[in-house]
């Protein structure tokens, strides 16, 4: 159930207004993040590596909003529950890229499905 609700004064703060949408979508996908014990930050990285496979770990970082310090720990998660295959960039074998497991693809899908099905809060646009 979502955090937000009609019950619930919206602000015309943007920051709230974006930590309200976060919820709303953590509390809709949690049932299929908790079947890996995954988190959003997990998601936002599948996600990002569904849309552009063969990124390297910074731009992953980058685009996923996600600390490029924490990210080597959720990619490795991610490839221990077979979501991601991880390989040296073919140009340059100092770098990784990745990019879905057919396993991660099937569960992406999955996720994008459960997305476009959440309601999101009516925010104010001031």
């Amino acid at each position: 159930m979502s955090r937000v609700t009609t019950q619930h004064a919206l602000t015309s703060s943007i920051a709230v207004q974006v930590r309200q949408v976060e919820a709303a979508v953590r509390d809709a996908l949690q049932p299929l993040l908790g079947e890996h014990g995954l988190t959003l930050e997990h998601w936002r990285i599948l996600a990002v590596i569904d849309d552009e496979p063969g990124l390297g770990m910074s731009e992953i970082a980058t685009a996923a909003v996600v600390p490029a310090a924490s990210l080597t720990r959720h990619m490795d998660r991610l490839v221990e529950r077979g979501l991601v295959v991880r390989r040296a960039d073919p140009a340059d074998g100092r770098r990784a890229v990745v990019a879905l497991s057919p396993r991660g693809q099937s569960y992406a899908a999955r996720l994008r499905a459960a997305e476009r099905g959440i309601a999101l809060p009516t925010l104010p646009l001031d």
